[in-house]
């Protein structure tokens, strides 16, 4: 099956018409998503200037993650969530749209350099993160993850815009 296979599919089900045709529920689940995005990456872009010297110098990396972590999730959470709530209601539109597969390979290379940082960096920061040099890599993860992510925001505000093009 093929991806727009399954997202027609899924645009077609009773739940995506739903959803797609609810006053209320498609703008709610849309601002929702704002909300879990604007949580989540507000929160990477201050982990990531920690992590890149650029940002609350004297505060160690261990406590900038320990405060900031569970808000982050919990905010990568409520995107993923909602994220797959609209493109269960518009998958077809959304895919048609040149930047929105982007959008999602930057997703997806984001996820890896937090995995890479976590597993590389992450488990030994009390460590490292209190002194002045950090890790060449852990500075690396701090600066791909920053691209990738507003890069992904980038390409979220475009999705419209080149929408309107494609009439």
């Amino acid at each position: 099956m093929s991806v727009v296979s399954l997202l027609q599919q899924m645009h077609d089900s009773e739940f995506g018409t739903a959803l797609r045709e609810s006053l209320y529920m498609f703008p709610l689940i849309e601002g929702i998503h704002l909300i879990g995005l604007a949580l989540s990456v507000g929160l990477i872009i201050v982990t990531d200037l920690r992590l890149i010297g650029g940002f609350l110098k004297e505060v160690p990396v261990a406590d900038v993650l320990k405060q900031l972590r569970p808000w982050l999730l919990a905010g990568f959470v409520i995107t993923f969530v909602t994220g797959i709530l609209l493109l269960w209601a518009e998958g077809p539109r959304m895919w048609a749209i040149p930047v929105f597969p982007i959008k999602l390979v930057l997703i997806v290379l984001a996820g890896l350099n937090a995995i890479w940082f976590e597993y590389k960096y992450g488990r030994t920061v009390h460590d490292w993160g209190a002194h002045v040099h950090f890790p060449k890599g852990a500075k690396l993860a701090g600066w791909v993850s920053l691209v990738s992510w507003s890069a992904v925001v980038v390409c979220g505000r475009l999705i419209p815009y080149l929408e309107a093009t494609q009439h």
